[in-house]
């Protein structure tokens, strides 16, 4: 079964996004901080990181930065409120970006488009 971590501290999107994805069959765990999210990807293996940016203790760039400085390969979308980020995300070692609000559906197809690239040699 498919692992995703869901990084968010807005609870009702983060239960809202759990929901969803287990609806489609992914297992996922939610958590709430920057700190949080480095702790459980060093712990777990996960398919897909949808990493907020507008975190407490460690936002989402240094939590980026921080896994891409370890040479952590998770993929990672940024899913964010903060507008127009998207060439910055990237260019930090996001792999995708999809902005709030977003559609369920719009999300799912991001995190399904990384689990083919993925298979396919990234």
């Amino acid at each position: 079964m498919r692992q995703i971590l869901i990084v968010e501290d807005e609870r009702n999107l983060a239960a809202f996004v759990a929901k969803g994805f287990r609806k489609y069959g992914f297992t996922t765990t939610v958590v709430t901080d920057g700190e949080q999210a480095l702790q459980a990807t060093q712990e777990n293996f996960y398919d897909v990181v949808l990493l907020d940016l507008g975190l407490p203790i460690k936002d989402g760039w240094e939590v980026l930065k921080e896994l891409r400085a370890r040479g952590d390969q998770h993929p990672v979308i940024v899913v964010t409120a903060l507008s127009d980020l998207r060439q910055e995300a990237l260019a930090a070692g996001a792999n995708d970006y999809v902005p709030k609000p977003f559609r369920f559906m719009d999300l799912l197809a991001a995190v399904r488009r990384q689990l083919e690239e993925n298979e396919d040699g990234g």
